[in-house]
């Protein structure tokens, strides 16, 4: 399926042209096999816009809005860029057939989905003119992707921030084995961050990436101020993956953390669990700043980023030729 041709970008760093060597980009019609994650409280409008200016695809993520939010979001990114964008949608979300038919109505051409069977919404999708991505910790998942008739994968490997498999398989293990299991189009996540990174996740397979945690700190992000500087504060250690009874969740540790992991180590039943983390845990650290009560979801990666950047700053680090 085609997407209307896009219009060049009027900066002149980042004429747009579609890179026809590369199987991602082709996909999507982009120039870099670089994808934003659509992470809950930190990809509104702005960062997908930026990112997808850029070159790269820009997500919104859906799991955090509301319906109407998810409206307003899709128009004020289709009036910040002329280049794809996409809709991330967790498919446990309460309503996940309204955020459906708002993609649908509002013609977004590209749905990354998640946490859920990709069977239930690909075929739909697909009569709709949409691609459908689907995010997978296993190569097991990658077949059933692959047998569901989604158009790519994105392989996440454990490093990553926020909702993770059960497996807990590093990235640098899971790309080959997912690239062996299927023959879908692979996209790497999980742990990657910087330049080196990129290249290693495409020496080992994949044909882009998908980067969350830097996307997720830096100036475009919606994310609350506080909890950005206080992830580029993270040292090596600083988080856990943590509610493996419930969903396993990468956190970085702060009060409500240690006290998670300190009921985990008691043993204590899921029913105290899901007391403990209550609601609204992420929003609360996340987009809200509260540093000590919040549930900080964050990647591993976050212990090599200190410093404030935007979004080109990361692209140009990241297609730098220097070493």
């Amino acid at each position: 399926m085609r997407m209307s041709k896009k219009k060049k970008h009027p900066h002149s760093y980042y004429l747009y042209r579609m890179n026809t060597t590369n199987t991602i980009c082709r996909l999507y019609e982009i120039q870099h096999p670089i994808i934003q994650g659509g992470m809950a409280w930190c990809s509104g409008w702005r960062l997908a816009s930026a990112v997808s200016n850029l070159g790269g695809l820009g997500l919104i993520g859906a799991g955090s809005m509301h319906p109407d939010t998810l409206r307003e979001h899709i128009q004020k990114c289709r009036n910040a860029t002329d280049r794809p964008f996409g809709v991330n949608v967790p498919l446990m979300y309460p309503r996940v057939e309204e955020i459906m038919h708002i993609i649908r109505d509002e013609k977004v051409r590209i749905v990354f989905t998640s946490a859920g069977n990709p069977r239930l919404w690909t075929d739909w999708l697909h009569r709709h003119n949409i691609l459908v991505t689907h995010v997978v910790s296993s190569s097991r998942f990658s077949v059933k992707c692959q047998e569901a008739g989604v158009d790519a994968v994105v392989a996440e490997g454990f490093e990553a921030g926020g909702h993770n498999g059960r497996e807990e398989t590093s990235t640098l293990c899971l790309i080959p084995q997912v690239r062996e299991a299927c023959s879908l189009p692979l996209i790497a996540a999980g742990g990657i961050s910087s330049k080196n990174s990129y290249h290693a996740a495409l020496a080992l397979g994949a044909e882009g990436v998908q980067i969350g945690t830097r996307f997720a700190l830096c100036r475009e992000s919606s994310a609350h101020p506080d909890f950005k500087t206080y992830c580029r504060s993270l040292q090596e250690g600083m988080t856990k993956l943590m509610l493996k009874k419930i969903s396993p969740t990468r956190l970085a540790l702060n009060d409500f953390a240690t006290r998670l992991a300190q009921a985990e180590d008691n043993g204590v039943g899921i029913d105290e669990l899901r007391d403990l983390l209550g609601k609204g845990r992420a929003k609360k650290g996340i987009f809200e700043g509260d540093l000590k009560e919040g549930a900080l979801e964050i990647g591993q990666s976050a212990g090599s980023i200190s410093k404030e950047e935007s979004v080109q700053d990361i692209f140009e680090d990241l297609l730098s030729d220097k070493p």
